[in-house]
């Protein structure tokens, strides 16, 4: 017969087994810290270093480098430390940088077809249903074709960070009517310039940086850039004191987060993915950190005397007029498959989102001007 029982351990061994289980809940309750050599990148965005924008653009950062747990550590850089805003992407396919943010718009040059990842026409409810095409609406395969297979681009790139509805801009004078546009020198960027010459005004583009230094020099008559939190840090009100709010000119935009690809590939997948991850977390926190800012300093501009008024009906009726012009226009160029063809390939996309997902939002929720007029709008 076996005997199945087992003899009470003696004191030395209650002692032993004490300590081996001290000891295991100490490594429980130590972090996992890597001991791996940090990888360190240099990552520089396209704005000025006072900009909100390039605050977002640290706030990324800071998640990257707060959750890879010393593996890899993004160097962030200002607008033009190693090149100017507008060469970001050629940097980064080059390898001079290691990644960066910006904006898809600001590669438009380089295909027409980039600026409907950043500023499409306004057939979007929001820039967070841009953002819902882009990762559901097969807006992403569409952005890698552009960037790989068409392109050649040496970058991978992450859209995040909804922007709410830019407006047209400051003047010296209000625009009342659309007649008021044609031989207007004026400062955009992406489909928008289009937009604009079809409107007949001389579009100029320029990076953030520098757009109230030509404002204030008579280069251009009027510009926009994005927001009042960036108009005001950036001067704007110091040059012209008519701020013309909404406009369909770039009804939705999002920011764009851009890699070498041969850095992105080289890292391990869980690095890859906190890079990923990081811009979407970033993306909801920028949301609601805008929410904040933004409404401060426009209520903080108008306080100190800036005439801020709403784009007039007609205005906006011809925007969009307009817009139905360029989106036919681009889509007819048959110069390339590279033209036309895959700009119409983009659209019919996110068409087909919008007539659905846009659909479903203005029928299944309540106005919220109607909640927002009673509640706050009383005499």
């Amino acid at each position: 017969m076996t005997d199945t029982t087992t003899a009470a351990p003696g004191r030395r061994g209650l002692l032993k087994a004490a300590a081996v289980g001290t000891a295991g809940a100490a490594v429980l309750a130590t972090p996992n810290v890597s001991r791996a050599q940090t990888v360190t990148l240099r990552f520089q965005s396209t704005w000025p270093q006072r900009d909100i924008f390039h605050e977002f653009a640290q706030d990324y950062v800071s998640r990257v480098n707060s959750m890879a747990g010393g593996r890899l550590r993004l160097e962030l850089l200002a607008a033009g430390a190693v090149v100017g805003a507008f060469q970001l992407l050629d940097a980064v396919h080059a390898g001079t940088l290691d990644g960066g943010h910006g904006v898809s718009a600001y590669w438009f040059g380089k295909n027409k077809a980039f600026s409907l990842f950043g500023t499409s026409p306004p057939w979007f409810g929001d820039a967070n249903q841009l953002l819902g095409w882009f990762y559901y609406g097969g807006g992403q395969a569409l952005y890698n074709e552009l960037m790989h297979d068409i392109l050649r681009m040496n970058a991978v790139g992450f859209q995040t960070g909804p922007m709410p509805t830019q407006p047209l801009g400051w003047f010296r004078t209000p625009i009342e009517r659309p007649e008021q546009i044609r031989g207007l020198r004026y400062r955009t960027v992406g489909l928008a310039t289009d937009l604009f010459n079809e409107m007949g005004a001389a579009v100029v583009a320029l990076p953030g940086g520098e757009i109230v230094p030509a404002l204030e020099r008579g280069v251009i008559d009027g510009a926009e850039f994005n927001n009042p939190s960036s108009d005001r840090v950036l001067g704007f009100p110091d040059v012209a004191r008519n701020y013309m709010i909404q406009s369909f000119h770039q009804r939705t935009e999002s920011f764009e987060v851009l890699f070498n690809r041969q850095r992105f590939d080289a890292l391990p997948a869980e690095l890859q993915a906190i890079i990923r991850h990081a811009s979407e977390a970033s993306s909801a926190d920028m949301s609601w950190k805008l929410q904040d800012r933004y409404s401060r300093d426009l209520v903080a501009l108008a306080q100190s005397g800036v005439n801020v008024r709403p784009t007039p009906r007609p205005i906006l009726d011809a925007q969009l007029r307009a817009w139905d012009a360029v989106v036919q226009r681009l889509e007819a160029d048959n110069s390339s498959p590279a033209a036309g063809p895959f700009f119409k390939k983009v659209c019919d996309s996110q068409r087909e989102w919008c007539r659905r997902v846009g659909g479903f939002f203005l029928r299944y929720e309540a106005s919220p001007v109607i909640s927002y007029n009673h509640f706050f709008a009383r005499g």
